[in-house]
């Protein structure tokens, strides 16, 4: 990254430039001549390690977006799972005409009856890797039901309270529900009370996982990588908690902004998280997180406000050593802007010597 800066760090320096007149020029073969003066002190050049840490903002919600729907036949709902509730494995989603729908783990989706003489398939997979996870013993866990499976729906059914009638070894399609993990509830589709027939959205949830959702500037897309360590700021909680970004969007999209210029072309960003015991539960809620890019060790550091214009593009800084003030062209490396710092080499520059930076 040497050589390039943040774009949110040269917006910065451009409006410094442009509202405090805070730059240098040079007429051909002339001494330096300062342009609008303004208040001025200096600071050492220091060196140290830097990482290209970059402040945004972003929200906390829950991962992932699913559509339940019903599968059983059309009857009267009489229970539903309430909003923010957290559903895990063999519990109730909801009822209809008192037959409950179990949410099971799995990626293929129930679509058919399970019962004795059925043909093998993943879903039977899932089925008995769910039973054995539910410690109901369903035999060997592979793609075809036997009589151990079903034994074991039996044991299910016996332990969920179903009368003896009902303890048949078979799942009638819609009485499971597979989907990745657990689930939070977003919403009701349908009341008690209301009717439900085959194939009517439920519900709508999301995964129980936390997530920090960014639309990061296009900008700054390839500075982000998958497994890029970052610090969250949550309200309600002292100190920020560590995250790590799993994906980076490769589409950008630009929102209108009413009447005026459209804003900047960003990509989504997805930053994983955990939350201590105890935090508040948040959702859709605004977070800062601070990215930690790359990293450069024992290099030079100078604030980013000693950073002056150059002649052509690129940047200067003023070294200054008692009365004498001298501008030396230097090529920029990593900018922290959480710490204000940016690496830097220039002729003459070394640890130590002092450069001009406006006072704040």
């Amino acid at each position: 990254m040497r050589g390039r800066s943040w774009t949110a760090v040269s917006a910065v320096l451009a409006a410094a430039a442009g509202v405090l007149g805070w730059a240098v020029t040079r007429a051909p073969g002339a001494e330096p001549v300062a342009g609008p003066q303004l208040r001025t002190t200096t600071a050492p050049v220091t060196r140290g390690d830097v990482a290209a840490r970059v402040q945004v903002a972003g929200t906390l919600g829950f991962d992932g977006a699913y559509t339940v729907v019903n599968q059983l036949p059309g009857g009267v709902l009489t229970a539903v799972a309430a909003p923010g509730t957290a559903v895990v494995r063999g519990a109730d989603l909801f009822a209809v005409a008192g037959v409950p729908a179990v949410l099971l783990y799995g990626a293929t989706p129930a679509y058919r009856d399970f019962a004795a003489g059925m043909s093998d398939g993943a879903d039977v997979l899932q089925l008995e890797q769910n039973l054995v996870a539910l410690g109901l013993r369903p035999g060997t866990v592979d793609r075809h039901f036997t009589d151990a499976t079903a034994t074991a729906i039996r044991r299910w059914q016996q332990a969920r309270g179903r009368p003896a009638a009902q303890r048949t070894g078979n799942l009638p399609l819609g009485q499971v529900v597979f989907l990745p993990g657990a689930l939070r509830v977003s919403s009701a589709s349908v009341q008690p009370g209301e009717t439900a027939g085959p194939g009517a959205p439920m519900l709508s949830a999301t995964s129980t996982a936390r997530v920090v959702r960014v639309a990061l500037t296009a900008a700054r897309q390839a500075t982000v990588h998958a497994g890029d360590p970052v610090r969250v700021t949550v309200p309600g909680l002292n100190t920020p908690i560590d995250g790590t970004v799993r994906e980076v969007g490769t589409v950008a999209t630009v929102v209108a902004q009413g009447d005026g210029p459209p804003g900047p072309a960003t990509v989504p960003m997805v930053i994983t998280v955990t939350l201590p015991p105890g935090a508040p539960a948040l959702d859709q809620a605004p977070v800062q997180v601070a990215i930690t890019g790359a990293q450069h060790k024992n290099v030079l550091l100078v604030p980013v406000t000693a950073l002056l214009a150059g002649e052509g593009g690129g940047y200067r800084v003023a070294v200054v050593d008692g009365a004498d003030r001298r501008l030396v062209t230097v090529t920029t490396g990593l900018f922290d802007e959480q710490a204000g710092t940016v690496e830097v080499t220039g002729d003459g520059l070394v640890e130590g010597v002092q450069v001009e930076v406006p006072v704040t």
